[in-house]
């Protein structure tokens, strides 16, 4: 079971590495009439569960929660809603480097944390470590680090051209 839930646990990055390095291909696969962003986020969400799921297949759940559980997996969670209020669906799931225009945010938490919605995913990670073993939290926040550095250094020559 070990070996398959690191499997789960880095499941999505491959995919966010191929539509960070290739977003022409995936609008040109996702096709006329079909929004890039919208298939990311459907197949994201698909991939989230594979990864909550081999989480849980490696967790060892106790009542109630260590201290600091709640501050931390609240905070972080609040983190992800409002990037995702603020940027939306398009802005979310590589909008920009499918050909979209988003708008610059500036609102808090951007401009006050780099990377908030890394962030916040991290310190909701953080949060489980009582029940999941090290290995799977380590795996899955490496994969986030392996995303900061790759979208950190985005080369716009090579974004996409939407399909009209």
């Amino acid at each position: 079971m070990g070996l398959l839930a690191c499997l789960g646990v880095i499941s999505p990055f491959p995919f966010y590495y191929w539509l960070w390095t290739q977003p022409q291909t995936w609008v040109n696969l996702c096709g006329k009439g079909s929004d890039p962003c919208k298939v990311m986020a459907m197949v994201s969400h698909f991939l989230k569960l594979v990864q909550f799921a081999s989480l849980l297949a490696v967790s060892t759940l106790s009542w109630p929660p260590p201290f600091y559980f709640w501050p931390l997996f609240i905070f972080g969670q609040f983190l992800n809603f409002r990037v995702y209020q603020l940027l939306g669906e398009s802005g979310t799931y590589y909008g920009v480097r499918f050909g979209k225009t988003i708008p610059w945010v500036t609102d808090f938490p951007f401009g006050v944390i780099k990377d908030p919605q890394y962030v916040g995913s991290v310190m909701s990670l953080l949060a489980c470590l009582s029940w999941v073993p090290y290995l799977y939290i380590l795996l899955w926040v490496l994969g986030y680090a392996f995303m900061i550095h790759l979208e950190s250094k985005e080369d716009p020559s090579t974004r996409a051209e939407a399909i009209s």
